[in-house]
């Protein structure tokens, strides 16, 4: 068995904003397990700036967990602090194991009999940007949109909302917005007061990670339900993940799983909230279409309607090819076309 990882550069089709900045690019790796005519894929999304293991051993670290695969050596120690790797090592284990590489979940979705829904995801930019992008998401079939907020200014975003919900009632469209931490601790339940009025169903991360008590009374009072998710990254251990939920007690969690650790610390994510009735679903991190495959795959296992952030495969113009298309509000696996991952190496 012969086991390698390679970096791989995802080109954006155009420069996507957030309140951390502009995305150009983002950088990937995969981790290729061979024996003979067998074959495994994983991918180690990790996302600079963002993720736990974002440090400068990263690839040297992917490297000792490459060789002590491929000794058929146990890797949980070598991946406890690197939740992507370890995300890569599980993607491509199941893959090295699957019937084809790329079917790691044999379900509806996997056959392309059943889509998952999924909320049409809207950059920032300007306001005509921004208003073009969800209006051309509604018309094109999409019933829940996401918005990136708080790079703006918070009256043109709110004026935006406006504008969808003059058009469109809470029945028709339900709108999350994602403030990526923008909003500073004094002003955030104004502002949350001010959302509320647009029938949000939720906002993600309104003010940054690490401020547990601020976010714990923020939940309490919120006029609309609040959803941790940069918050969750490095908090790895079971003990640490109770605390946190039992000390924020938010309404939802979102997973990315290539943030997380896997699959199975996911899972963990998914047991302690519903055991605290705290809704979820499940986000992509701008994996390739390798590990959006993986995710959805996974995803259509876990029996939940809610629409996921699944649809981020279209965002790069050197994106693997693949069978997954998103449109009309769903995420699909077309099994008409091929996988082509010629250009990863």
């Amino acid at each position: 068995m012969n086991v390698r990882y390679k970096k791989y550069t995802l080109n954006f089709k155009r420069p996507s904003c957030t309140s951390r900045g502009v995305l150009r690019q983002k950088e990937t790796y995969f981790i290729e397990i061979k024996d003979g005519n067998r074959i495994g894929v994983g991918e180690c999304g990790l996302f600079r700036g963002l993720s736990h293991d974002d440090v400068p051993e990263f690839e040297s670290q992917l490297a000792r967990v490459c060789t002590a695969v491929q000794k058929g050596e146990d890797v949980t120690a070598l991946c406890a602090q690197f939740p992507s790797i370890q995300m890569g090592v599980e993607m491509a284990l199941l893959s090295f194991n699957s019937p084809t590489p790329f079917q790691l979940f044999d379900n509806e979705f996997s056959h392309g009999k059943k889509p998952i829904p999924i909320n049409g995801l809207v950059w920032m930019g300007d306001l005509a940007f921004m208003r073009r992008q969800v209006f051309d998401k509604i018309n094109s079939g999409f019933d829940c949109i996401k918005l990136k907020i708080g790079a703006l200014d918070f009256e043109a975003e709110c004026q935006l909302l406006a504008e969808i919900r003059e058009r469109y009632s809470a029945k028709a469209v339900t709108l999350r917005v994602d403030a990526n931490g923008a909003f500073s601790a004094h002003e955030a339940i104004e502002k949350l007061h001010l959302l509320a009025a647009f029938d949000i169903h939720s906002i993600e991360q309104p003010i940054a990670p690490k401020q547990h008590d601020t976010f714990a009374d923020l939940c309490a009072k919120t006029p609309l339900p609040i959803a941790l998710d940069e918050e969750l990254i490095g908090v790895l251990e079971l003990d640490a993940k109770r605390k946190l939920l039992d000390d924020i007690n938010p309404q939802y969690i979102i997973l990315k799983p290539s943030l997380l650790g896997g699959f199975a610390a996911s899972e963990e994510w998914i047991q302690l909230a519903t055991e605290r009735n705290i809704g979820w679903w499940v986000t992509s991190a701008l994996e390739s279409n390798i590990g959006l495959n993986a995710i959805a795959q996974w995803t259509a296992t876990l029996n939940t309607n809610m629409p996921q952030g699944l649809g981020t495969g279209g965002m790069f113009n050197n994106n693997i090819e693949s069978p997954l298309v998103a449109g009309k509000g769903v995420l699909q696996y077309n099994n008409t076309v091929k996988w082509n991952i010629k250009n990863i190496g």
